[in-house]
């Protein structure tokens, strides 16, 4: 896979951004880890809460399909070197 120069820039970014987000939030990797390696697997519920400082909340949740398995698989890959 050949890449230029702006796509090499863009996942020094990434990482950047990955790595500052780990430094300010040091408990969210280790609860992603927790739950990549214990709860991901078919019938299992995901549900998002976002609450904004004013006060409005969003909700959404997505249940595990069998589908679903092979595609979050593929993103537990993408942290291994």
């Amino acid at each position: 896979m050949n890449m230029n120069f702006n796509q090499l820039a863009l996942l020094q970014q990434l990482k950047d951004g990955i790595d500052r987000f780990r430094m300010n939030h040091p408990k969210f990797p280790l609860f992603l880890k927790a739950v990549s390696q214990e709860a991901l697997k078919e019938g299992t519920l995901i549900e998002i809460n976002v609450a904004t400082p004013e006060g409005k909340t969003y909700c959404s949740n997505v249940r595990l399909k069998a589908d679903d398995m092979e595609f979050i698989e593929s993103l537990k890959n993408l942290n291994t070197p």
